[in-house]
């Protein structure tokens, strides 16, 4: 099983502000996700990051939640 960064609890923070203002769709919250794990040297599926912000919005975008996210749409670049 590969070990995955654990993001720290203010980053996942900054990122779920940016995630919640009313009117972003799946597509521009995939973008920030993606662009979340750029910063962090790792790349990401545009469609899963897609897939990935619709799980994210159903369960109402707890931290947990966004580090498992995170983690399950990492890849090494």
């Amino acid at each position: 099983m590969k070990d995955f960064e654990k993001f720290a609890d203010c980053e996942l923070t900054a990122l779920r502000t940016e995630l919640l203002p009313a009117g972003l769709d799946s597509f521009q919250v995939g973008e920030l996700l993606s662009a979340f794990l750029a910063q962090h040297g790792y790349g990401a599926s545009h469609i899963e990051a897609r897939d990935a912000a619709t799980r994210i919005e159903a369960v109402g975008c707890n931290l947990p939640c966004l580090q498992e996210e995170l983690e399950k749409l990492a890849f090494m670049m």
